[in-house]
This record gives structure tokens, sequence and C-alpha cells, in this order.
């Protein structure tokens, strides 16, 4: 009786050749195992030209593959930022106070983005009982660099911008963060992210969904909150 579940018996060179001689059109439609095969062309010491021409596509296709791959990995993570900022998003526009808003950011952006460092101040002349608020002559004299380019920014901050945003006992682990200013009719606050890698946020990195995620804040918060003086 014979046993289904032993290993395939070995195939050796003869029987491959008899059985490519016997199906001639087996690489038709298998350009892909065209692209691996090895054939040297005899020349000598010499490398021949198609030889040459071979390998340089070869090389060229495999590094065609990795990015590829690089750009597969972009879009996959891009997806799963989109889906988190989306559900975020749906969550603040039910939110009924600034209590609830400030628990939602912090609660995403550490839970779901898995940010370690979270930084989210508004700015007006009167303290709320709920969030961090901060006089707006304080907010200008720490960050005002950073308020006046009125986009979001990524890298190594100063000590003093990180002290400022996370706090003097969390700004000596942070190496780097990403800093969006909430504009809407007058800046109303900055949310701030960090990383302990400095090179986590470097100055290139998207900031899309950051930004987008200000944007909205920027455009809520004024419904629940007194109305806020402009920094400039």
């Amino acid at each position: 009786m014979t046993d289904k579940t032993s290993a395939p018996a070995r195939i050796d060179a003869e029987a491959v050749a008899a059985y490519l001689e016997a199906n001639p059109e087996f690489f038709v439609g298998r350009d892909e195992l065209l692209g691996e095969l090895h054939v040297p062309h005899e020349t000598g010491a010499a490398v021949s030209l198609v030889e040459r021409q071979i390998r340089l596509l070869r090389e060229r296709n495999l590094d065609l593959r990795t990015r590829l791959s690089q750009l597969m990995d972009v879009a996959r993570d891009n997806d799963r930022l989109f889906d988190k900022t989306r559900r975020l998003v749906l969550d603040l526009l039910d939110a009924q106070s600034v209590e609830e808003v400030v628990g939602l950011v912090e609660d995403s952006l550490r839970h779901e983005f898995k940010v370690p460092f979270v930084s989210l101040t508004l700015f007006g002349e009167h303290a709320s009982p709920v969030g961090r608020w901060v006089r707006v002559s304080e907010a200008h004299q720490a960050i005002g660099g950073l308020l006046a380019r009125n986009k979001t920014l990524c890298g190594v901050l100063r000590s003093h911008e990180l002290a400022f945003l996370f706090g003097e006992e969390q700004q000596q682990l942070i190496g780097s963060a990403a800093v969006a200013a909430l504009d809407h009719q007058g800046l109303h606050g900055v949310l701030a992210i960090g990383s302990p890698d400095p090179q986590h946020y470097k100055s290139s990195l998207g900031t899309l969904f950051l930004g987008h995620i200000a944007d909205v804040l920027a455009r809520l918060l004024p419904r629940l909150t007194p109305p806020l003086r402009t920094v400039r």
C-alpha cells in the first residue's frame, strides 16, 4: 500500500530534461520562470553583452519588487491611520463637552495610534477646569516661533519648547515631536505628539493625519468654549 504522506521522490536532472523535451511549450505563459533561469553564455574569460544585459535586468527587477513592497507597506499603514482617524473624528463630533473631547483625543492617540507622549494645550485668558489651559502671553513666549509658522511641524524641538508642551519631567524623554496648531478664526491651541526616538518624527515626515485631527479640534472646540484670543 502506498504511503500518500511520504515525501515525493527526488527528481534528477535527467528527468527534468526528459520532461522539458517532451513538453517544449512548458515555458509558454511562464515568463517569471524565464527571468529566474541562469544560462551562461560561453565567451571565455569575458562576459558577453547579452549576459550582462540579463544581469542588469534582473537587478532592476529585484529593485522594482523591493520598491513595490515598500509602497504596499506604506499604503497599508496609511489605510490603518485613515481608519483610526475616521473613528476618532466621528467620536469627536458626538462629544458634548471639552472634557469629553480632551479625553477622546488623549485616549485615542495613546492607545489606538500608540503615541507615547501626547499634549493638547488650549489658550485663553481664563483657565477652564477641564484640560490644560495657558495664557496667551505664556504660549506666545514659549512656542511663539512654532505658532508663527501656522503649519504642522516635525523634528527635534528645543528643550524649553518640549517643556512647555509636555512638562519638565517628560521633556527629557522626548527625542522628536510633531506639533499642529489649532487655528480657525484665531489660534485656539496646539496639539503635540512625541517619541523617544530622535528619528521618529523627521522634518520630512508626512503630517496629514495629525493636521487633520487638529483642524477638526479647531472647529469643534469654539462651540464648547468661550471665545479665545488670537496669538500673533
